[in-house]
C-alpha cells in the first residue's frame, strides 16, 4: 500500500480542480491511499507519513504562491526525513508564457533539496501538469496522469 499526499493552494479554484484530478489519478493505482489538503491545513507530519507528495500552486510572478513557499520554508524542521519519497508538481497560470514552467521547477527544487525522487516526462509537460486559467479536459487528464505516474513510481520505490 502506498500513501499519497496532494497539497495545494488555490485562490480562484483552478488549482483546486487540478488537485482533485491529481488525487483521482493517484486513486486509480491499486492499494493507494490518498489524502488531499489545502496547504493551510497540511502539516509536516502529513509529509512524513506519505510515500508520495504532489504539490500544486498557482503561478505567481514565475514561482509558487507565498503560502506554498512558506510550507516549504517550514519543512526545514524535517529536512533529511523526506529522502527517497516521490514527488510531483502542478500549477495553474493566468496565460501562456506566464511562468508555469519556472513555478513547477521551483516546487521540484524544494523536493530535490529534501532528497526526494522526481520523475520527468519525455513526451510533453516535462516538469509536471500545468493549466492556463480554468483547466480544460486535456489539462485535467494531464493532472490525472501525473497522479497515476507519481503513485505508480512510489509503489515501485516503496512497495
Amino acid at each position: 500500500m502506498v500513501k499519497v499526499l496532494v497539497v495545494y493552494d488555490s485562490k480562484t479554484g483552478n488549482t483546486e480542480k487540478m488537485a482533485d484530478a491529481v488525487a483521482d489519478g493517484a486513486r486509480q493505482v491499486e492499494g493507494a491511499t490518498v489524502i488531499q489538503k489545502g496547504v493551510s491545513n497540511a502539516s509536516m507530519d502529513d509529509m512524513l507519513a506519505a510515500d508520495a507528495i504532489l504539490v500544486g500552486s498557482p503561478t505567481y510572478y514565475g514561482g509558487m504562491s507565498g503560502e506554498v513557499k512558506s510550507f516549504f520554508d517550514k519543512s526545514f524542521k524535517i529536512h533529511g526525513k523526506l529522502r527517497g519519497k516521490v514527488g510531483g508538481a502542478f500549477t495553474s497560470s493566468g496565460g501562456t508564457a506566464c511562468g508555469a514552467e519556472t513555478a513547477l521547477l521551483a516546487i521540484l527544487q524544494g523536493m530535490l533539496i529534501h532528497g526526494m525522487v522526481v520523475q520527468g516526462r519525455h513526451d510533453n509537460k516535462h516538469y509536471g501538469a500545468a493549466a492556463v486559467e480554468s483547466p480544460d479536459e486535456e489539462e485535467m487528464e494531464s493532472c490525472r496522469e501525473l497522479g497515476r505516474r507519481v503513485t505508480e513510481l512510489a509503489a515501485r520505490v516503496h512497495g
